[in-house]
């Protein structure tokens, strides 16, 4: 038995790290890896559809970044002032000059409808509210994803959450619900990355083995070639050990093989949590798009803390810089690297902030309306999709149901989402409500 040590985590398959790692009586009967090797063969595969969703967790003020209203009283309209865009017409807050000067690359929504107030991942991620969605035992989108359309190759896992554990737990990820834990992520965190680099076991010791299971394997692949409906047993052997010895999860979230001018127009920032939810780690978002190139369906990030009850203006002026440099320069690189048309990116939170200023310089919490971005996944750029009343309190035109985004998503992502996904009982399952349709005009 050769065991590569890590921690226990799953893949998306259910198997867990340490599992996966494990060559137990290879070449001797055992051959659970390249007998999935061979299912792969069977299966084939499609076109890779990816989607990167950033969760801005505690809620960003919509008034104060996407849909400012300068016109409005001072209580209302904030110390932000607006800046043009590159789309004509089109303004966003002073402190995103980097997304204005690509608004023709965004889709822009300012009347999404019907979230709760509720502080938590789980409208964002199963278009549902917490409670509804725990009593329904509902999945993570990742998770129907996974299920549906599995791994793109046997090494990369569909679906990668990089979001670190928080403090306020509703802000967590689900988890795969009814589907199980093979629909379940790969949850990665800094320490994960770390365990993964320093392997006990080496390609060269695994290769040595490798050498050894030939000569035994000598007989069956003469067995083997008698067989005209049969791939050479040896074939589905060396794509095990290439799974052994492969670096490719690791290198994609390894973001110093980037070049330093890369990491730094994404900009650094912190590890270190901020308030009770998630720190504004750009080499996250890094790590997300050399995530799909490397082969995922869906690779989520929880980005900053935007709870701002008090001191409103003065915590946006320090931080929307940050998030300005990484999501742009996300964007950016999906349309340069020629993923425009296969990888959709979503930024958005669970709700939007109040329109009159309160006390203490802050915005509370506001359900009625909220705004989201979007970008890639061959969708219909350079526009704003609905709007909202003077004070942004109140969708005026074409109000956007919430799960609609998610809707969306799945659509880029060539799944309908009025399908059946079944359960881990073998029980259908609708993805979204009958009356769930995508956007539209994307």
């Amino acid at each position: 038995m050769l065991t590569v040590p890590g921690p226990a985590a799953r893949f998306c398959d259910g198997v867990s790290r340490r599992s996966f790692l494990r060559a137990g009586s290879l070449g001797l009967g055992g051959l659970t890896l390249p007998g999935l090797m061979r299912a792969e063969a069977a299966a084939g595969t499609g076109t890779q559809k990816s989607v990167i969703m950033v969760y801005l967790s505690g809620g960003l003020a919509h008034q104060d970044t996407f849909d400012l209203k300068p016109h409005a009283p001072a209580e209302v309209r904030g110390e932000f002032k607006p800046i043009s865009t590159n789309v004509p017409g089109v303004q966003f807050g002073e402190h995103l000059p980097k997304l204005a000067k690509m608004m023709d690359k965004l889709i822009v929504l300012r009347s999404l409808v019907g979230q709760r107030d509720e502080h938590s991942s789980w409208q964002s991620y199963t278009a549902t509210p917490m409670d509804t969605a725990k009593r329904e035992n509902k999945p993570h989108f990742g998770s129907v994803v996974a299920r549906l359309q599995g791994q793109t190759d046997p090494i990369t896992p569909a679906f990668v959450d990089l979001s670190p554990t928080m403090q306020h737990k509703p802000y967590n990820s689900p988890g795969p619900g009814a589907l199980g834990r093979a629909a379940a992520p790969v949850k990665v965190d800094g320490d994960e990355i770390a365990v993964m680099k320093n392997l006990t076991v080496t390609p060269a010791e695994l290769r040595n083995r490798k050498a050894l299971l030939e000569n035994l394997d000598a007989f069956r692949r003469a067995a083997a070639a008698k067989q005209t409906n049969a791939v050479a047993a040896d074939t589905f052997h060396d794509r095990a050990f290439d799974v052994l010895t492969s670096s490719k999860l690791v290198d994609a979230l390894d973001v110093t093989r980037e070049p330093e001018q890369v990491r730094n127009r994404y900009g650094r920032g912190s590890p270190k949590h901020m308030g009770d939810g998630a720190p504004m780690l750009n080499d996250q978002l890094l790590m997300a798009r050399r995530l799909v190139e490397a082969g995922c369906r869906v690779v989520t990030v929880a980005y900053g803390f935007w709870d701002t009850h008090g001191g409103n203006f003065k915590h946006l002026k320090q931080h929307l810089p940050l998030f300005d440099t990484g999501i742009s320069a996300l964007i950016e690189d999906v349309y340069a690297r020629g993923l425009g048309d296969d990888v959709t990116v979503c930024v958005w939170g669970e709700f939007g902030r109040t329109p009159k200023i309160n006390k203490d310089a802050g915005r509370d919490h506001w359900s009625r309306v909220n705004s989201a971005l979007l970008a890639g996944g061959g969708m219909k750029v350079g526009q704003v999709i609905g709007s909202t009343d003077s004070a942004a309190a109140e969708v005026k035109d074409e109000p956007i149901p919430y799960p609609s985004v998610l809707a969306t998503v799945y659509k880029n992502l060539g799944i309908d989402p009025h399908a059946m996904v079944y359960d881990v009982s073998n029980r259908p399952n609708p993805i979204l409500p009958g009356g769930i349709l995508p956007i539209d005009k994307v």
